[in-house]
């Protein structure tokens, strides 16, 4: 891979709040640091719904002299709605490009679950339960590639017209896609369970068939055991309020931040030996999913992040004055970052 990357969320927004409370510039700076510096990342995948934090973020990102891949992750905005949020986000992105900063632009992130219009149902919740159906999964496959790429046409020409930089898009398999328009092929589907264990390698093969830089902009597990099979799913073990707030677990999971790691590790030197320009974990924290005492409200066991949140706010240890502390994924990541580091392809090396 050239680009060793992770995801930084700055707030998923649903039912009227964030994952991200509280949003923090400081505390941002600071991880930012931390990510280049102690992870030996060369990049860093800047998600979220709020147009100012994905801006802040990308401008920390960019101090940090990490690579910025700007990418709007909206919920719930129609399709007029989200063209109007990419058009804002590039002209923010190709101010950053301009001032030095080495940018990557996504024109949006999984929008056929997350976007009003392209699959039936008008929220997220009724769009899924679609995806979950069989039967009415098959009848709405057929019309949505031509809608979803009718959208990301008219996105790219709006978006190239404001930003000079490289674009891409964070798609899902069944979205049938049409590359032509993209500089960079880009997938959120790198997971692998134990159902698609057997298909990876041919799926990283065909993401990197088309003959541009492929990205894996999303692969990483959970924190509890039996994770690794789960996948992309890990997070299914929580029921959620109307609030969009971490309620109970839906059955009893056991912490395990050692299968987190070794699933990191297997996956990163898989696509190591892949074709894949660039890969993501997913993700650095989500301070929606706070570790707790009690095991029974330790809702991190279903987090992806590499740091676990304190419940309560309240600052860690191994990095005063933030709230979280390392999981065993953070030091895995940063051994691996060390190594390339030291092989000349990480980012001290790069300067």
């Amino acid at each position: 891979m050239r680009i060793f990357g992770i995801t930084y969320d700055t707030g998923f927004t649903t039912a009227g709040t964030t994952t991200r409370e509280p949003f923090d510039p400081a505390v941002v700076r600071r991880e930012m640091q931390i990510i280049r510096d102690e992870l030996g990342c060369d990049a860093v995948r800047v998600t979220g719904g709020d147009l100012d934090r994905l801006e802040t973020a990308a401008r920390h990102a960019a101090e940090a002299r990490l690579e910025v891949w700007y990418s709007p992750f909206t919920n719930g905005l129609t399709t007029a709605e989200l063209l109007d949020f990419l058009t804002d986000s590039a002209e923010r992105a190709e101010r950053l490009r301009r001032a030095g900063a080495e940018v990557v632009f996504l024109t949006g992130s999984e929008i056929s679950l997350f976007t009003v219009g392209m699959l039936p149902g008008d929220t997220f919740a009724e769009r899924a339960a679609v995806l979950a159906d069989p039967q009415r999964l098959r009848a709405a496959l057929p019309g949505l590639p031509a809608r979803v790429n009718a959208f990301l046409g008219t996105a790219v020409a709006a978006v190239r017209a404001r930003f000079g930089g490289r674009v891409g898009y964070a798609s899902l398999p069944f979205e049938g896609v049409d590359w032509a328009p993209f500089d960079i092929v880009a997938t959120d589907a790198g997971y692998r369970d134990a159902r698609t264990a057997g298909r990876l390698a041919d799926g990283l093969r065909a993401l990197t068939a088309h003959g541009k830089p492929a990205a894996v902009t999303e692969f990483g597990c959970t924190t509890y055991r039996g994770a690794a099979d789960a996948g992309g799913r890990g997070d299914a073990v929580i029921a959620w309020d109307d609030r969009a707030r971490p309620v109970r677990f839906t059955r009893p999971v056991t912490r395990d931040e050692q299968e987190q790691a070794d699933y990191l590790r297997d996956l990163i030197g898989v696509l190591d030996e892949s074709a894949v320009d660039a890969a993501f974990v997913n993700t650095f924290a989500r301070y929606d999913l706070p570790h707790a005492a009690d095991d029974e409200h330790d809702f991190d066991k279903a987090s992806f992040g590499v740091v676990k949140v304190l419940d309560g706010g309240r600052g860690g240890t191994a990095y005063p004055n933030l709230p979280w502390e390392p999981k065993a994924a953070f030091h895995t990541l940063a051994e691996y970052g060390r190594g390339r580091i030291r092989t000349g392809s990480g980012p001290a090396a790069a300067g």
